[in-house]
């Protein structure tokens, strides 16, 4: 099964790359692997890798799945070391790794892709890992923030204001001790609270709390996808290390806060989803007012 599923990705990525890349193959029979990861092929492009042609590779492999870079400035995986720390060392560095964790197939493993230099043009090649693996570590705030590094998807337009250059509702300002990125989808449906909550019995209220919680735990995921994959290097954590339970559980609303929310039935000017304070005493809030504006505002300290 696994070999037929590593000839099938094999063609799926010859025909992203069409005539202008070919797919590397090991020997016959051969199980490449780097350490516990399992090489499950590559792509070869003659010519730099640029704009559609890079993401039509990924998306080839990917599916529907989100690709997160790695930070070179975030928490380090073993998992993911163990690949990169012979790359890294050698003279054929890195210039780009993505890790992927939701799978089309229903594999639970994840993937990584790291982005080579190869003569004039390039190589991806795709790993499958054990597990992202890292202990989960106290958030943290980077001590130097350049906005060139932090918001190099975005165009400055004031001194103090930053548009993304593919998402013009995705918005940041900057100043000395608040960064704060929202996101407008304009159009969006008021979340509209039921005022006869408190009324139902034990049985209702979890059906209403499960709708709720299923609807925040979407939002949550656009948010994170709109804010923390749209800079570099804010945080300590890795994308995909947001996602995580054991990374992010006891900063999540928490279920007896929605429903006191919904008891009252009246709809607060922001649910807030996440909130941490660093060992630093630095605040970080994810928020969205349920009719569309998100917002994640990070304030430092003097």
């Amino acid at each position: 099964m696994k070999n037929s599923y590593i000839s099938f990705l094999f063609v799926l990525l010859a025909a992203a790359v069409m005539c202008a890349a070919a797919p590397l193959k090991s020997g016959k029979g051969a199980k490449l692997t780097s350490g516990s990861a399992i090489v499950m092929g590559a792509v070869e492009s003659k010519n730099l890798f640029e704009g559609d042609r890079l993401f039509a590779v990924l998306d080839s492999v990917g599916g529907s799945g989100t690709w997160m870079e790695w930070d070179v400035n975030g928490v380090k995986d073993p998992s993911v070391m163990e690949v990169l720390n012979p790359l890294l060392k050698s003279s054929n560095k890195p210039k780009m790794v993505w890790v992927l964790t939701e799978r089309e197939d229903g594999n639970a493993k994840p993937l990584m892709a790291v982005l080579l230099p190869k003569g004039n043009g390039e190589t991806i090649v795709f790993y499958e890992l054990k597990s992202l693996d890292a202990k989960p570590e106290a958030l943290s705030i980077n001590g130097v923030l350049d906005p060139l590094v932090v918001l190099r998807d975005y165009r400055q337009v004031n001194d103090n204001e930053f548009v993304h250059r593919d998402q013009p509702n995705l918005k940041a300002y900057v100043n000395k001790n608040i960064i704060r990125l929202s996101y407008e989808k304009r159009g969006e449906n008021p979340l509209v609270l039921d005022p006869g909550f408190s009324k139902k019995n034990m049985m209702e209220k979890r059906v209403v709390l499960r709708d709720f919680e299923d609807y925040f735990k979407y939002e949550y995921s656009l948010m994170l996808r709109a804010f923390v994959q749209s800079t570099r290097s804010i945080f300590n954590w890795q994308a995909w290390h947001w996602y995580m339970p054991s990374w992010n559980g006891k900063f999540m609303m928490k279920q007896d806060e929605l429903e006191a929310i919904l008891n009252r039935g009246i709809t607060p000017d922001f649910f807030i989803l996440f909130k941490a304070t660093t060992p630093k005493g630095e605040s970080i809030e994810l928020r969205t007012n349920g009719s569309g504006l998100s917002v994640l505002e990070v304030k430092t300290k003097n």
